[in-house]
């Protein structure tokens, strides 16, 4: 597929070429749509990392793209919760072991950049897709299509375009999708860190009043065998602090917050502080045009849901595209993105609200409040058919999967007896 110095055909359009927009634009070329991707290509490290969780491991496993990340990645067999609310009454930890469900490792943890960087050269010599690495200035809409107009001058027309722009899209815009928006009283700081001790590849959480500090395991790099990603919500005041600190005392700060559970803690690369807000679009569809990623929901970054949701769009949306092809029916077809809305609204409701309602109850130190919370975990910690429950919800999700995130033939996910799955 050629990609005109004037303007160009394509079936699907893609706006951002961020990890949800490059998987979704994969994706979308496999299924044998012609397809071209537009949008800035960041590979620049910026200290933080996404957790693949089951699901989407066997998204990008059927797209056969899983390959080019082999040694890129750290498993995360468990995951630790540890209460350092203060709360009065008191809160047990609480750890979750994948072979409970009959998996090796709930997913795997991977540098932002590393992903973005592999997905984008996979994106660059597929067929049936073209990457443009450049801007969008404006959309045209008409009966039957939908524009792009670049940067550059060029025109992209095709018959969907799939918003995948980031919180501030410029296609959900034009489209006239509206959002309702929320802030929180937080700040997230994420960096990679090297460490004394292993991480043993358990995910550790501290809950704590200001929000979760979550340490998630990295592979090895260089002479430094021990590596993990942190993201440590705090309050605006003490993000200033902590921003000013010198690395060092950055480094003591945050080996203080995790009771030295890794022994000394160097500061990896670079980092940054992040201010905390929610969105959640009002429809996942407008006239020719689809939502996905950040374009649709942005959270916290608590349970690490934010990617793997993402994908969860890309897969529910290229399997809708593909029935209504099926039928004949035309892809950017009002009916058919009704299909896309039905299949990801509850998915994306369920996930926006959980998150934002456990970050609530770790701000607020209002008795009842630890009391549910701390009855929750007990119940998670005791009761086994629950846990197990909640972890195949928290790597797969309720409901039935796309086509593209089912099980394959010889892997079986353990049931609610909670043996493991034999492989």
């Amino acid at each position: 597929m050629a990609f005109s110095t004037s303007e160009t055909q394509a079936d699907i359009l893609v706006a951002g070429a961020g990890a949800a927009g490059l998987s979704a634009a994969i994706a979308a070329a496999q299924a044998g749509f012609s397809t071209v991707c537009v949008g800035h290509v960041d590979t620049r490290p910026n200290g933080r990392t996404v957790a693949l969780f089951e699901a989407s491991l066997r998204f990008y496993k059927a797209l056969g793209v899983w390959p080019r990340f082999r040694g890129k990645t750290a498993p995360l067999a468990k995951i630790t919760m540890l209460d350092a609310t203060g709360a009065r009454l008191p809160v047990p930890s609480l750890t979750f072991a994948a072979s409970e469900i009959g998996l090796a490792a709930f997913g795997e943890n991977i540098e932002n950049d590393v992903l973005v960087e592999g997905l984008a050269g996979i994106a660059s010599a597929s067929p049936n897709l073209v990457l443009h690495e450049g801007m969008i200035s404006d959309f045209h809409f008409e009966p039957d299509a939908i524009s792009a107009i670049l940067a550059d001058g060029r025109r992209v027309t095709a018959k969907l375009a799939v918003a995948a722009d980031g919180r501030k899209s410029l296609l959900r815009t034009k489209a006239g999708i509206g959002t309702r928006a929320w802030t929180y009283p937080q700040i997230a700081f994420t960096a990679l860190l090297s460490h004394a001790k292993p991480h043993r590849n358990i995910s550790t959480e501290f809950h704590t009043r200001s929000g979760p500090c979550t340490l998630v395991p990295l592979r090895p790099a260089g002479n430094r065998p021990n590596r993990s990603s942190l993201v440590w919500l705090m309050s605006a005041s003490e993000a200033e602090r902590r921003r000013a600190l010198p690395q060092s005392g950055l480094e003591q700060e945050i080996e203080d917050q995790i009771d030295s559970l890794l022994g000394k803690i160097e500061i990896d690369g670079p980092g940054g502080f992040f201010p905390m807000a929610g969105m959640s679009a009002n429809h996942l569809s407008g006239h020719r045009v689809a939502l996905v990623g950040e374009a649709a929901h942005i959270f916290p970054p608590l349970a690490a849901q934010g990617l793997n949701l993402s994908l969860r769009d890309a897969a529910a949306l290229v399997e809708v595209l593909e029935d209504a092809r099926a039928l004949g029916a035309d892809i950017g077809a009002a009916q058919t993105l009704k299909a896309y809305d039905n299949a990801r609204r509850s998915d994306i409701f369920l996930r926006t609200n959980g998150v934002d309602i456990l970050n609530r109850s770790l701000l607020s130190d209002f008795f009842p409040v630890d009391v549910l919370r701390g009855a929750g975990l007990l119940a998670f910690s005791a009761i086994g058919p629950l846990r197990r429950a909640l972890m195949r919800e928290g790597v797969l999700t309720h409901g039935a999967l796309p086509r593209l995130m089912q099980e394959r033939p010889g892997k079986r996910l353990a049931r609610s007896s909670g043996a493991p799955a034999r492989q």
